[in-house]
C-alpha cells in the first residue's frame, strides 16, 4: 500500500490530521522509564500504543537515532515496526546529494528501513530527487519554506521575480510524474499558506512547528488543507512526547494528541 493510501486510511479512519514526531532525546525520558533495556524504544512504543487511533502519521527524525550510536539504527527498525500496519511511517531526514549517493540514501530508508515517506533537500537539482521519486509508492517531501527563523536567510529571498522556495514548488511539479512528492511547509509561517496551497492544491504539505514551535494551528488548517479537508500533516513533536515526565507520560500524550487533533478539526473544511 502506498504511502498516500495510508495517509487517506489513517486520516479518515481516525478523523486525524496529527502527525507525532518521535524525536525521542534520552536526556528528556522519564525517570520512571530509564531502567528499562532500551528507554528510547520502551518509551517510543508506550507512545505509540497510546495515540495510534488519533494520528494520522508517525515521523521520526533519523538525528535523534543516529546519535544512539550504533544501536540507534536498531532502535528505529525497531520503533517503526511497532507502529501499526495501517499508519504511514514518514522518516526525516532531510537527505539531498549527488545521484549515486541518493540512490544510497534512498535504498537506505525505503528498502532497509521500510519508510512510506522521506523528507529530501532538493537544492542539487533533478538528479538528487530522482532516486527518491523513483519508489513510486514512497512519498518525497520536499524541503520548501520551513519553519526555522533561518528560512528568511535563502528560502524566502528573491530570485528572478520570485523567492526561492516558489521555484521549489515549480520543480516540484515538474517532478511529481508519478503523483509521489510533498512539500514541508512549516507551521510558522502563517502569511504564506494560502499562496503555497494554490500554487500546490493538490500535494501533501509536511508541517512541522506546530507546539513547542509556536506554530498557529487555526491559519496552518484553514488556509493549508485541500478541498476534501485534509492534505496536511501537522506535527507536533515535544508538545506531546513530553507532555508529562511522571509516569502517566503516555496518558498525558494521549490527552496532548487528542487536544490538538480536536483543535486541528475545528478548522477542517469536512
Amino acid at each position: 500500500m502506498s504511502f498516500k493510501e495510508k495517509l487517506h486510511q489513517a486520516t479518515n479512519r481516525n478523523n486525524s490530521l496529527v502527525c507525532v514526531g518521535l524525536d525521542t532525546d534520552p536526556a528528556k525520558l522519564p525517570a520512571c522509564v530509564q531502567d528499562k533495556d532500551n528507554p528510547v524504544l520502551y518509551f517510543n512504543q508506550q507512545i505509540i500504543d497510546a495515540t495510534a487511533d488519533l494520528v494520522c502519521c508517525y515521523k521520526p527524525n533519523f538525528a535523534f537515532y543516529g546519535a544512539l550510536g550504533a544501536h540507534g539504527f536498531t532502535t528505529l527498525q525497531q520503533t517503526m515496526a511497532h507502529v501499526p500496519d495501517p499508519i504511514p511511517v514518514l522518516v526525516d531526514a532531510k537527505v539531498g546529494d549527488i545521484g549515486n549517493t541518493a540512490e544510497q540514501y534512498a535504498r537506505k530508508f525505503f528498502d532497509v528501513l521500510g519508510a512510506d515517506a522521506l523528507t529530501v533537500t532538493p537544492y542539487m537539482g533533478t538528479d538528487a530527487v530522482t532516486p527518491f521519486t523513483a519508489y513510486q509508492d514512497c512519498t518525497t517531501f520536499l524541503v520548501c519554506l520551513t519553519s526555522n527563523p533561518g528560512a528568511d536567510d535563502f528560502e524566502k529571498q528573491p530570485m528572478g521575480d520570485r523567492p526561492l522556495y516558489e521555484h521549489v514548488i515549480a520543480k516540484a511539479h515538474e517532478w511529481n510524474t508519478d503523483d509521489n512528492i510533498g512539500l514541508v511547509i512549516g507551521g510558522t509561517q502563517p502569511e504564506h499558506f494560502a499562496s503555497v496551497r494554490a500554487l500546490a492544491p493538490d500535494m501533501p504539505f509536511l508541517i512541522p512547528g506546530i507546539g513547542a514551535q509556536g506554530g498557529d494551528i487555526e491559519t496552518a488548517v484553514k488556509n493549508g488543507q485541500d478541498e476534501q479537508g485534509a492534505g496536511i500533516l501537522l506535527n507536533s513533536s515535544r508538545g506531546i512526547l513530553y507532555a508529562s515526565s511522571g509516569e502517566d507520560f503516555a496518558e498525558a500524550a494521549r490527552t496532548a494528541t487528542l487536544e490538538l487533533r480536536d483543535a486541528i478539526n475545528e478548522h477542517r473544511n469536512v
